[in-house]
């Protein structure tokens, strides 16, 4: 997907000549982050986020960080992920930017760290932020965010709807099927009971639910005013997610990893989504995200912006990718709880529901490159 989306919007060279990137210095180094608990997700237990930090510099002594955090069945592996940067490497002393991204181009992790390294050693030299360098949009002071919710029991379900809404969550999305449908009703009959309508409610299946399960989950959330279900059935289900979307239940249909697995003009043509989520790390980086995201907008597909459980530097930059978007929905950036260590200092605050955005000159990110 990364070298195939249609758009408009500045690729992270884009500004590159001859002279101001002739001699970047590209550096990257290994890191592992220690998870607060351990994740367990189809692919085995995640205990910690392993991946590359990387550092871009020009002559003039302008930084851009990058980071590369592979996840299994999202993205190539750290081996691939760490030759795919060697290949960068070589490439940035040999050509530049545009080798480099041609270096890594299948390998979207890698893609991510180069690319948002380039931009934002670019937006710094703009001495503009990160996101108004991507999307050449009006000046944005902060993005909405969803509280996520795991799987528990109803009465803690309750608990943690009503927690989130004191806090300002003005969407909670709890995710759901790894109990019984009837099981994940009751569940979301206690979180309506716990907020007004005011609060939105969105459901998370990760592929776990068959279509009769589906169906069954739809009518009741209908009742319960949950807004969206994300990924009900398997990825590969594109044509039993547009029957979901064919019930015209009132919610709505998004997909995450059905958008990795058809691309976009797939999902149109069969009518299959109202929302794709898009994961920069999984997509390439924030250049391609921002393309696919004006894409979808186009056909009336409103895209939400996710991590992968990923460091400061990339979850910054996908702060950043959902200022860039115009009126994008609560997005799923709220996941800097998950890690019990990073990479450095969190220049994003979350403050009432909302993601502060960085106002410095490209991501904001300082520190995180120790000597």
């Amino acid at each position: 997907m990364s070298g195939s989306d249609p758009g408009s919007d500045r690729d992270p060279d884009r500004d590159s000549d001859s002279d101001p990137n002739a001699n970047l210095e590209f550096e990257f180094r290994p890191f592992s982050l220690e998870l607060a608990s351990p994740l367990e997700t189809s692919n085995g237990t995640i205990e910690s986020r392993d991946g590359f930090l990387v550092r871009l510099a020009d002559e003039n002594g302008v930084v851009g960080y990058g980071e590369a955090t592979p996840l299994p069945g999202w993205t190539e592996s750290r081996d691939d992920c760490r030759a795919a940067l060697e290949r960068a490497q070589d490439a940035f002393r040999a050509g530049g930017p545009n080798e480099a991204l041609e270096a890594v181009d299948r390998q979207v992790a890698a893609r991510h760290a180069v690319s948002l390294a380039l931009a934002d050693l670019q937006s710094s030299r703009h001495a503009t932020p990160l996101y108004r360098y991507l999307g050449n949009g009006p000046m944005v002071g902060r993005v909405p965010v969803n509280a996520t919710v795991g799987d528990c029991s109803p009465a803690e379900t309750r608990t943690a709807v009503r927690e989130a809404s004191e806090r300002g969550y003005a969407c909670c999305k709890l995710k759901v099927g790894l109990r019984s449908v009837e099981e994940d009703i009751e569940r979301v009959r206690e979180a309506r009971d716990a907020v007004d309508d005011a609060v939105e409610l969105r459901a998370d299946a990760n592929e776990a639910w068959t279509y009769e399960d589906a169906e069954s989950a739809l009518e009741a959330f209908a009742d319960l005013g949950v807004s969206l279900v994300e990924q009900p059935l398997p990825a590969g289900a594109l044509e039993g997610h547009a029957d979901l979307r064919r019930m015209d239940t009132g919610v709505d249909i998004a997909l995450d990893e059905g958008l990795l697995e058809h691309g976009v003009d797939a999902i149109c043509d069969a009518e299959a989504a109202d929302a794709v989520v898009l994961k920069p790390m999984a997509l390439g980086g924030v250049d391609v995200a921002r393309r696919v995201a004006a894409w979808v907008m186009e056909v009336d597909i409103a895209p939400i912006v996710t991590t992968t459980i990923d460091g400061v530097v990339a979850r910054t930059g996908a702060v950043h990718l959902a200022a860039a978007i115009p009126d994008v929905p609560a997005c799923g950036l709220a996941t800097a709880e998950l890690l019990a260590e990073d990479l450095g200092r969190d220049p994003v605050l979350l403050e009432k529901g909302a993601a502060v955005v960085p106002q410095a000159k490209g991501l904001g990110i300082e520190g995180v490159w120790e000597e």
